[in-house]
């Protein structure tokens, strides 16, 4: 098993290999699987985003019970047919599709934890955006998933990716770094260029704090994702203009590490500091839980 992104590199420069053939072949030899169970898996995982991001646009869009979020993705969808978007329609794309993701798993509906149900928007996001944009078939989706796994497997072994340990930086930095060293092979890039592009787009979201309004994966989760798609796409056009991060990815991995252990309780997905202790987030949350109550056992 791979334990750093230089490992990673290194054999995929020496055996001429691309990333997402490292991971696929690890984990053929850690479950014992056949090649075809475990790209039949992965691909399993790619329907169940594509699924969550169409379900996401359809008609009025999804809401979540609270009343909280919903329908931003469809406001998305309607202001692109505009044709006057700022950010351009490929990277709205990838906004649209990472909201409308993440509204999904606020309505209780089905998402591909990538890495979390948190940050599951992120990736499928730049998906969207990159097959458009390089015309990607359904095997080089599939590839993509792959190399971002090994890459989010690294960062969890070092690091963490769980808001809970070490702030939204652990989830929509990790999701995010991801995206970008797998858009950067989708794009025909060299596995160091993966390893820029990664580093890059984690070095971006180092820092942010999990601060979750009522303790729900909701405000400001799903917009975040947004961010955290868009990062990955600039990370990666970064990284494949030859643009270097001068840190090496490992290096931001162990700063990740440390810094999301030296963030205080209160940033870390306890719902009690950040826009979690504003104002008016404490009135949605009051209105939320006014009429639940709860039993000590």
């Amino acid at each position: 098993m791979y334990d750093s992104i230089e490992n990673v590199v290194n054999k995929a420069e020496q055996s001429g290999k691309k990333i997402s053939d490292l991971m696929i072949e690890q984990e053929i030899e850690h479950s014992k699987k056949s090649f075809e169970e475990v790209w039949n898996k992965m691909a399993e995982s790619l329907d169940v985003m594509k699924k969550a991001v169409n379900k996401s646009q359809e008609g009025e869009g999804v809401f979540s019970p609270t009343g909280l979020t919903g329908g931003d993705a469809v406001k998305l969808k309607r202001y692109r047919k505009l044709k006057k978007t700022l950010s351009g329609d490929l990277m709205l794309s990838a906004v649209q599709a990472a909201i409308g993701t993440n509204e999904v798993n606020a309505s209780m509906g089905i998402v591909c934890a990538t890495p979390t149900a948190g940050s599951s928007g992120t990736i499928p996001g730049v998906i969207e955006s990159v097959t458009s944009t390089l015309n990607l078939t359904r095997d080089q989706q599939i590839r993509f998933l792959f190399t971002s796994a090994i890459f989010g497997m690294v960062t969890a072994n070092n690091a963490m990716i769980a808001g809970a340990v070490g702030g939204c930086q652990a989830e929509i930095g990790s999701a995010s770094a991801m995206a970008a060293a797998a858009a950067v092979e989708a794009a025909g890039g060299t596995p160091r260029q993966c390893s820029e592009a990664f580093a890059i787009a984690l070095s971006n979201l180092l820092g942010l704090v999990c601060d979750p309004v009522a303790g729900l994966v909701e405000i400001p989760c799903i917009k975040r994702n947004a961010i955290g798609a868009g990062n990955a796409l600039i990370s990666a056009d970064m990284a494949l203009a030859g643009i270097v991060n001068k840190i090496p990815a490992d290096e931001v991995i162990e700063a990740m590490n440390k810094v999301g252990r030296q963030l205080p309780r209160e940033l870390r997905e306890t719902g009690l500091g950040g826009l979690a202790d504003t104002e008016t987030a404490k009135k949605m949350k009051h209105e939320i839980f006014k009429n639940i109550k709860f039993t000590i056992i």
